[in-house]
């Protein structure tokens, strides 16, 4: 990724011209049908990296999660934040997911959709790092991860190799399904994944 691609500007841009291919319209089905199988219990936590404008945190909230969404374009947050339900217990940063203070071993639940896949493989150890050290022992990564090719991203594939072996230092494999072509943006139509891992509970 150059360093264009990882300037806030360059996403700012995008999301004031409405140049968002990568963004569902609405929650996408494979969130929907994880959310009826896992309601939160009490006190169970979801942060949402590069949460763009935000169509999926109706969904948590519904859900019973409480939610803390990142993205450091400020009208994808100011988009998010008039998703989100009155009252609803969300806290929405515009910030670098990266430095922004976080709680570490805060969340029960950290949800992937286009965050990594914008950003240079290259980072992608960090990211598997990030995430881990965010995850309370036991919570789950889960979310839509996009395969295909790297070159002329973003957005940035990997194959499914790459990520076993990334992951499975920090994470128990759960569960690994194909989106079916419908359920995704045209932009991904047939690349994205819905994958599920677990931060171990032991050392």
């Amino acid at each position: 990724m150059s360093s264009v691609h990882a300037a806030p500007d360059f996403w700012e841009e995008r999301y004031r011209a409405g140049e968002t291919p990568w963004e569902y319209p609405g929650v996408p089905p494979a969130l929907t049908r994880f959310l009826a199988r896992n309601p939160a219990r009490s006190g169970e936590t979801v942060l949402v990296p590069g949460c763009g404008s935000g169509q999926e945190l109706a969904a948590f909230v519904a859900a019973g999660y409480a939610v803390t969404a990142v993205d450091f374009s400020a009208t994808a947050v100011k988009r998010a934040r008039g998703r989100v339900p009155a009252g609803a217990a969300v806290a929405l940063h515009c910030a670098d997911f990266f430095t922004c203070a976080l709680p570490l071993a805060g969340y029960s639940l950290i949800y992937e959709r286009t965050f990594v896949c914008a950003l240079d493989p290259a980072r992608w150890p960090v990211v598997a790092k990030r995430i881990t050290s965010l995850l309370r022992p036991g919570g789950r990564w889960v979310g839509l991860f996009l395969e295909g090719p790297k070159e002329d991203g973003p957005p940035f594939g990997w194959d499914r190799g790459e990520a076993e072996a990334l992951l499975r230092l920090h994470f128990e494999h759960l569960d690994t399904q194909r989106v079916p072509p419908a359920e995704s943006p045209a932009l991904f139509a047939g690349r994205e994944w819905w994958r599920e891992w677990r931060r171990p509970v032991g050392p």
